[in-house]
């Protein structure tokens, strides 16, 4: 087996391929069963508080316990999908690297598409997890190293699958209000990584390590399967399917709204390319099947749903939706999008749309309404992106809208 491509951890036994334009033109990746799982279904300035100083820092005695620094803060937890950034291997002295290892890491997943567009529905937050040794088992023959979150290679016997006991990321990454994604740095420079369910891992030293996170947050984030020829012959993903297009088309399952239309990742026009493990794939080419690719359309849509089944598009209103007296400005928080293009707010009186110049905001005083008459004045918030075709689950998920009774 060529070195130098990581696993991914899924719901098969069964050995895959990746092929990474990174390292060889058809590297290996290879997969074991997973021993992860993801713990639960980012506007406004970077920021980094820095490490506590010493005298307000955790007893790293106590099991779980490490520091935990916000680095970027998007919205409230509750409405945020939190992105947990572990280190493992890392001494005290090499804090410093772990933290230039994982900021590399989030940022390089933040500069692809769609990631790069909603990155303020993801909250970044750093756990300084202080390893008593350096490094983590790397050997196929050799003991686990006595790290706090016992990752190493040669998991379940595969060499590039690299594996934390998930019970102690978890612990040591701890709740939060809102949903939680683990993601582990290994003190490493071999290449490898895992995704799917559970927590993620990378080799925070590989070079790759930024290409790794992108192919594997897919499996994570996404819920996509691997469009290498070697994969598991599992349809069970929005980018992977048994049958062809024709029957696509006929039935109207998989990605049927896609076909024909030029996707974004290189890999050409949309439609069913045939694996020699005999499923079918969107496009030529994506991410999901070469390193350092892109997302294809269907992979984007799954991606973009899968964040919305945990995001909400609305943060908030004021005043409170409801009987409101007097003609107050009301206000809508959409959650913002990174870009020119921003959540679409339609306003309405009694059913009817009105102007809003203000955007995410109506000025009521110059609402007439005679004495004892009453006004119901709706926001709704929308998210318009051509990245989903299906409309069923925009209105459910991407829409929200709130209600206020003006009084005469």
């Amino acid at each position: 087996m060529p070195p130098g491509n990581p696993g991914r951890i899924v719901r098969s036994l069964a050995a895959l391929v990746l092929m990474s334009a990174a390292v060889l033109p058809a590297a290996l990746e290879v997969a074991a069963p997973a021993p992860s799982a993801v713990i639960g279904p980012p506007a406004g300035p970077l920021t980094d508080r820095g490490a506590p100083p010493a005298q307000n820092r955790i007893d790293l005695r106590v099991p779980g316990a490490a520091p935990s620094i916000d680095i970027r803060r998007a919205g409230d937890p509750a409405n945020r999908i939190t992105l947990v950034l572990l280190g493992d291997g890392y001494t005290a002295a090499q804090q410093p690297l772990f933290r230039e290892q994982a900021d590399r890491a989030w940022r390089a997943l933040m500069e692809i598409e769609p990631f790069r567009t909603y990155q303020n529905f993801f909250n970044i937050r750093r756990v300084e997890v202080v390893s008593p040794v350096a490094g983590i088992a790397e050997a196929e023959d050799g003991r686990p190293t006595d790290t706090p979150l016992g990752m190493h290679f040669w998991c379940e016997g595969t060499a590039r699958l690299l594996c934390a006991d998930e019970s102690a990321t978890a612990r040591y990454a701890g709740e939060d209000a809102g949903p939680q994604f683990l993601i582990a740095l290994a003190n490493s420079e071999e290449y490898g990584g895992a995704g799917g369910t559970g927590v993620t891992t990378l080799a925070g030293g590989s070079p790759d390590a930024g290409r790794i996170i992108q192919h594997e947050i897919g499996h994570t984030v996404g819920d996509l399967g691997d469009e290498y020829d070697s994969a598991p012959d599992d349809p069970d993903y929005a980018n992977l399917s048994a049958v062809d297009a024709d029957e696509m088309l006929r039935t109207h399952t998989k990605w049927w709204r896609w076909l024909g239309a030029t996707s974004p990742d290189g890999g050409g026009v949309v439609g069913a390319y045939r694996s020699t493990n005999g499923l079918y794939r969107p496009t030529a080419d994506s991410v999901m099947r070469t390193l350092g690719g892109q997302y294809n359309l269907p992979s984007r849509e799954a991606i973009v749903e899968q964040i919305y089944r945990r995001v909400k598009p609305l943060d908030g209103a004021a005043p409170t939706p409801g009987v409101v007296t007097g003609r107050p400005r009301l206000q809508v928080s959409a959650v913002p999008l990174e870009g020119t293009r921003q959540l679409a707010v339609e306003w309405t009186v009694n059913g009817r749309p009105v102007a809003a110049p203000g955007g995410t905001w109506l000025d009521t005083a110059g609402l007439t309404l005679a004495p004892g008459a009453r006004a119901t004045v709706t926001a709704t918030v929308r998210d318009t992106t051509d990245w989903v075709r299906d409309e069923a689950f925009r209105d459910r998920f991407m829409t929200r809208t709130v209600s206020w009774t003006l009084t005469g």
